[in-house]
Order: structure tokens, then sequence, then C-alpha cells
């Protein structure tokens, strides 16, 4: 029997094999949010108040429309460990109607907050802004769901570098598409935040395009694609998938609801406030997006020995996650805490938002770990395909514990946005240690 140093160190490996191409695409992410909001931010600060309120509304939105697509991977993981190709082909069809409904009702509920925003407390100064930008957003949902179902089966068929090119190739043309169309550079129109929103869409647009015409004309996945278009139904299918969609969709929504219900309250506390807490949730993304792709990973992994049955296994790869998560998060904190000015500096050059946002780089470090644990066992939960319990956990972690300890902490307390990105760390402690625990309480025994 191997050691288990030298156990781990495999395990490592592996995880960091499938996450590196996910982490460079995630990064890639990044420098995109970053420089959507660094020039929507030198634009003016009521461009940059107006992209906060409505990425953290239809964050909600989007994140259940990813969570949706995670009920893809345990599957297709599972199957591609067992080699069988036609019922992978069979179960993205099923993935495919699944996840463009779910899309298609995503959007009629945020055309609806659509109709309400002027009703939803924010500055009545952003509202011009507000509107247009939010009406193009909502033409992406469909394209971004689209482009995560084919992710999500890229990834567990342990492909991850096909969905890395396509995310930085798409990131690129965004960047380009903003220096264009926010300022009305090389002959283009000035159209401000609109003209960032329009970037955003045409590149979601093309990355859906691509994943799916790498799905369907690339020979390696023939099999796949020839199967997906006879249409052969896997029996029950549409039922598992349904079965292990929605309570990711659920909680990964609840999540991020959590994160919007905190971007109107610190609307309410004024157009200063909300670009400071725009800035700050752009930074903190910075962690998320790390931790997501070993999350995601780590989800793979679990999934293929869950294939094989093999518990001890699944137990070692989501230790070994979490070990590397943490490694992760730890450096992030460093680079939030010693080069923070730095990058808050880079979003606006508004000393009173400027001043207001280094007060809330503590408050965001604390949560770091919170948001590392909940990340990693979240993921190794879903890998298990055991992910009812995530329906209860997020509720109680962000209804009952998250969104009350938001108002009250911002509101009653007096702490403002300071007391907004405090509120974080309880929602997010709670749910990790109770993913650990379902975690490890599924996989208890075995071989």
């Amino acid at each position: 029997m191997k050691s288990q140093p030298n156990t781990y160190i495999k395990t490592y490996k592996n995880i960091l094999r499938l996450g590196l191409p996910i982490l460079i695409g995630q990064l890639g992410t990044i420098v995109v949010g970053f420089a959507d909001n660094i020039m929507v931010g030198h634009y003016s600060t009521e461009a940059l108040a107006s992209a906060s309120f409505v990425n953290n509304l239809f964050n909600c939105g989007l994140f259940a429309c990813l969570g949706f697509t995670y009920g893809i991977t345990p599957i297709v993981a599972s199957l591609f460990s067992r080699k069988m190709d036609n019922e992978i082909g069979s179960t993205m069809r099923s993935a495919v109607k699944l996840n463009v409904a779910f899309s298609l009702a995503v959007t009629l509920i945020m055309t609806i907050f659509f109709l309400n925003v002027e009703r939803m407390g924010q500055p009545e100064e952003l509202i011009p802004i507000i509107k247009p930008y939010f009406m193009i957003y909502l033409a992406g949902v469909v394209p971004v769901s689209l482009f995560n179902v084919f992710a999500q089966w890229s990834y567990a068929v342990n492909n991850t570098r096909m969905p890395m090119w396509i995310i930085l190739g798409a990131n690129a043309l965004n960047i380009i598409g903003n220096y264009m169309l926010i300022y009305g550079n090389c002959g283009m129109p000035e159209m401000g935040l609109t003209g960032a929103g329009v970037s955003t869409l045409t590149a979601r647009l093309l990355s859906a395009g691509l994943m799916m015409g790498a799905f369907f004309g690339r020979k390696r996945y023939a099999s796949y694609a020839k199967a997906f278009m006879r249409g052969v139904p896997v029996r029950g299918m549409a039922r598992k998938l349904n079965r292990t969609s929605w309570p990711v969709a659920v909680q990964m929504g609840l999540e991020s609801g959590s994160f919007t219900f905190a971007a109107i309250v610190a609307g309410w506390l004024g157009t200063i406030e909300l670009a400071s807490f725009q800035i700050i949730v752009i930074v903190g993304m910075l962690g998320f997006c790390l931790y997501y792709s070993v999350g995601s990973a780590t989800s793979v992994l679990v999934a293929n020995a869950c294939g094989l049955n093999d518990t001890r296994e699944m137990r070692r790869i989501a230790f070994g996650g979490y070990h590397v998560t943490i490694a992760i998060g730890t450096v992030s904190s460093l680079a939030f805490i010693f080069g923070g000015r730095f990058l808050i500096s880079a979003f606006t050059t508004d000393p009173a938002v400027l001043a207001m946002t280094m007060t809330l780089i503590i408050p965001l470090v604390l949560y770091q770990l919170g948001d590392a644990t909940q990340i990693s066992f979240a993921n190794a939960l879903r890998g298990t395909s055991n992910v009812m319990p995530m329906l209860w956990i997020a509720f109680v972690s962000y209804v009952i514990i998250g969104a009350p300890a938001t108002y009250l902490l911002a509101i009653p307390a007096g702490m403002g946005v300071t007391g907004i990105i405090l509120s974080f760390s309880a929602s997010l402690f709670f749910a990790g240690g109770c993913f650990a625990y379902f975690f490890f309480r599924t996989v208890r025994g075995g071989n």
C-alpha cells in the first residue's frame, strides 16, 4: 500500500491536471470582470453603480442556471469512467432540453424584475443607465446556459482545456469590444455602460456557438454527437438529471441571491456605497473563481470514483481538493491584504469610493475561508449525486441566516456596507460545515 503522503501527492496532481485549465479560464473571466469594471468605473461612478445593481441582480439567475448544469457532471463523469458513449450522447440531448427550458424560465423571471426596476429603491439618477443594460443582459441568459451545458460535459469527459481556450478567446473579444463601445474608440459610437453590455452579449453568443461546434463537429466526439442526434432516450435519464440539477440550482441561486439582496441594500445606502460594494465583490470574485476551478475538478474526480464504487478514493479526493483550495485561499487573502489599495485604485479615481472600499478589505478576507470551504465540499457532495441536502442547507444558510444578517448589520446596527460584507461570513461558514458533514456521511464506510 502506498504511503499517505505519496497518495495525496498523486491526488493533488490529478486535481491540478483537471483544475488548472479551468483555473486559467476562470482567471480569464476575472481579467474581463476587472476590465469591465475598470473601464466602466473610469467612465463614471454612476455607470459603475448601475453595473453593480444589474450584475448582482442577474448573478442570482445566472448562478442558478450554472447550478442547473452541474447536474450533468456527476452523471456524465460516471458514464465516462464506464466508457458508455451512447448513453453520454443521449444524456446530453436530455440535458440541453431541460437547461434551455430552465434558462427561459429564468429569463421570464428577470423580465418581471425589469418591469419593476423603478420600485426597487435604487437612486433615481441610475434608472436611465440601468434599464438598457438590463435588457441586453436578458438576451444573454440562454447562451450562457448553453455554454455551461457543454462545458460541464467537457469537464466530465476530462477535457478541461477546450472550455478554457474558448473562454479566453471570448474574454479577449469582450475587452476589445469594451474599449471600442464604452468610450467610442475606433470609429464606434460612445455607448457607456450599454456598450459594455453589447460586448458581453457578443462574447457569450460566440462562446456558446464554439462549444456546441466542438461537440458536434470534432471527430473524437462523433459517437456522442451521433447518439445525441438519434435521440434514443436513456430510461429515467430526464428524471435523474432533474434530481441532480434542481438542488444545485437552488443552492447556487440562493447563495448568489444573498449577494443580490446585499447589492439592493447597498443601493439603499447610496451611490458611493453601491459602487464600493461592487468593487469589493469583483475583487472577492478572484477568490471565488479560483476555488470554483478546484471544486469543479474535485467534483469530476469524485464522480469518476463514485462510478467505480470507490468510497475511499472519494474521501481522499475531497480532502485533497480542500487542501489545495485552502492553500489558494491563503494566497488570495494575502493578495487582498497587501495589494488591496492597488486593486481598488484600478477601478476608480473617486476618492470617496476609494476610501470606503479600503475599509472593506478585512471583512472580505474574513469570509474567504468560509467561501473556500463551502465551494470545496459542495462540489465534493455534488460528485456523489447526493444533492438533496443542498436544498435545506442553502435555504437555512442564505435565507434564514444570510439575508437577515445583511439587513441587521447594515441598517439597524448602523454598520453600512461594512456590515453587509461582514454578514457573508455567517452564511458561508455555516454552509461549508453542513456540506462537509453530508459529504462524509454519504461516503462513510465502503472500501
